[in-house]
């Protein structure tokens, strides 16, 4: 094995990748092999580090150096002076890394990262992807060993159980209890599937695993089949994420080579492997029943349960269905014990929960923090708080499905009952932060239109009365809303709630019912005042000159192309509403600050 003083890990997860870190990869091998240290200094392309805001980020072990947002033209002096001659170049350094007396921090020593405890992040940042030795190196594949050497099929179960684990992928049921059903099932043939379909707005933890720790779900599938008695497996992966496919392609074929797939494997007499599937980006073959419909050849549209999956699943076969995340965290719960599992979080979710941190937030990107973490110190420790000085106005959480949390709940300890219990719901980990300029009706509107537009069309319910709730948005966005407007909103959204085939149905009118639960006075004041408090909505805007402000130079009368706004020169101008088609030429031209809109 080859030796290393240094070692370049280089983010290769799909923001940095868009970003342009292929090329620094090349330009660092060019220039090392150039100054003669290609035997002394390795590149390593790793998975998403998590701190996407930062991007493309280069760390350089063993010290630690942080750099962030590299250029290509950045790489000559990161050789010559860190690589060559020992000198962390500062200037470079992620601006958290630098402390006031000048010394450095490493990477885990940044405040995003001092309050996350990664578990299924563990290797992402850390290994290369594509190489299953460095996943081997990092006790890859040993719980799977341990397991069909050493523990029984329910022996596997009964420890999931124990660790408290509950299913990322939203719902949040127990594992174990998934896993002990299937097995329980008397069949010839099991299966056993992950779902990586994610498609909430604004969510990219599934996709991120897969591109940075891909035979973490390998290793976990293999060992809940050995649980269930299955032999095939297949991951349901969206064909929008490339780099992900790719190095799940990769990854099963090592592990292949390397008997860990297959037939008779480590020896043992226990077969499994594992498959591909595509997903052409329907939201809906995220439940469970489309996506196995979708497995089979068939329309991806969900059926009525009972019977459960864990009965009659996949080709009408008992199967258990889990996320990304969800098998990321089985191989360290086998190693470590279900006891270090459940010394994290809270009393009835267990562990740590990986969100995506999107929106109106400095430090965009993925954390991973032990359950019963705070909303507050995920929004201000870790993701640095709204830009630009703006107040924090709310984080919605759970994709389409999820409902809005509003500031005055910003102390709500993150775990699933907590977040059912004020209206939310944990789902896949999507969260986007909202802050003063966001209007929560417009808000409510967007993610009911992508429910709309996503929806299977299989039950009325859902077909039908999202539609007509979108409608009645869309007109009080557009200062149309009538008196009884509300309450016509309420009467839909528990209709659907109570009669949707599926869960997805079933959760579409959430984010509509938070709103309105939170955030009341912007709908009437949006139907009654025909006014968005949020100067948001364009239809309800009214553009106005302040008298004290402004100095009549004429300049936002000219670039008026209605001619809306009139005055003299030397005295304040006023714009005449009625005229006015609300375009905002006149505040871009304004030097004075003196038009306000709302």
């Amino acid at each position: 094995m080859d030796l290393f003083r240094s070692q370049v890990l280089i983010c290769g997860g799909t923001g940095c990748t868009s970003s342009g870190s292929p090329e620094l990869i090349r330009l660092f091998e060019e220039k090392i092999k150039n100054a003669g240290l290609e035997k002394e200094v390795k590149v390593v392309r790793t998975g998403c580090f998590g701190l996407c805001e930062m991007g493309p980020i280069v760390i350089v072990y063993p010290e630690g150096a942080f750099y962030s947002h590299i250029k290509p033209e950045n790489v000559d002096e990161i050789v010559n002076e860190h690589l060559l001659k020992g000198r962390i170049v500062r200037h470079l350094l992620c601006r958290e890394a630098v402390e006031q007396e000048g010394a450095t921090k490493s990477l885990d020593e940044v405040d995003f990262y001092k309050k996350q405890k990664r578990v299924a992040l563990r290797n992402c940042g850390v290994i290369d992807p594509e190489r299953i030795d460095e996943y081997i190196a990092f006790d890859g594949y040993k719980a799977l060993a341990k397991v069909l050497t050493e523990m029984t099929p329910q022996q596997v179960i009964d420890t999931i159980k124990a660790s408290g684990l509950r299913g990322r992928g939203g719902a949040g049921f127990p594992t174990g209890t998934k896993w002990q059903f299937a097995a329980n099932s008397v069949s010839d043939q099991k299966y056993v599937c992950c779902n990586a379909d994610e498609g909430d707005p604004g969510a990219f933890m599934d996709r991120s695993i897969l591109e940075g720790d891909p035979n973490a779900v390998i290793e976990a599938m293999a060992i809940a089949g050995y649980a269930i008695g299955a032999n095939q497996g297949y991951i349901y992966v969206r064909a929008e994420y490339p780099i992900a496919v790719k190095r799940l392609q990769v990854a099963i074929k090592e592990a292949r080579e390397y008997g860990l797939l297959g037939k008779n494997i480590l020896e043992t007499g226990f077969d499994f492997d594992l498959d591909i599937r595509l997903g052409a980006g329907a939201f809906v073959c995220g439940e469970e029943t489309a996506l196995m419909q979708s497995i089979e050849g068939r329309r991806g549209e969900p059926r009525p349960r009972p019977p459960f999956p864990a009965v009659k699943g996949l080709f009408d076969q008992p199967t258990i269905l889990n996320n990304v995340e969800t098998y990321a965290n089985v191989p360290q719960i086998i190693l470590k014990g279900p006891e270090w599992f459940a010394s994290m979080g809270t009393e009835k979710s267990k562990g740590t929960k990986v969100f995506a941190l999107g929106g109106k937030i400095k430090n965009t990107g993925l954390v991973e923090i032990p359950m019963g973490t705070t909303l507050r110190e995920i929004i201000y420790d870790i993701g640095g708080g709204c830009p630009n000085g703006k107040k924090f106005k709310a984080a919605q959480t759970g994709g389409p499905s999820g409902g809005c949390i509003p500031a005055s709940l910003l102390d709500t300890p993150i775990d699933y009952d907590n977040l059912i219990a004020i209206g939310s719901m944990m789902g896949s980990g999507g969260m986007i932060v909202m802050d003063e300029d966001n209007c929560m009706v417009d808000i409510a509107r967007f993610f009911l239109d992508f429910t709309v537009d996503e929806s299977c069309g299989k039950c009325p319910p859902c077909r039908i009365g999202t539609r007509r709730m979108l409608e009645i948005l869309e007109r009080i966005t557009e200062g149309k809303g009538e008196d009884g407007d509300i309450e016509k909103l309420e009467t839909l959204a528990k209709n659907i709630k109570a009669s949707a085939l599926c869960g997805l149905g079933q959760t579409a009118p959430n984010p509509v019912l938070s709103t309105l639960r939170y955030f009341r006075d912007e709908y009437e004041a949006h139907i009654y005042e025909k006014r968005c408090p949020a100067g948001h909505c364009k239809k309800l805007l009214k553009y106005t000159i302040d008298p004290a402000l402004c100095k009549g130079c004429s300049l936002c009368s000219k670039v008026c192309p209605v001619g809306a706004i009139s005055g003299e020169i030397r005295k304040p101008f006023v714009i005449d509403s009625s005229k006015c088609i609300k375009c905002g030429a006149c505040m871009e031209k304004c030097r004075f600050n003196a038009i306000s809109r709302k």
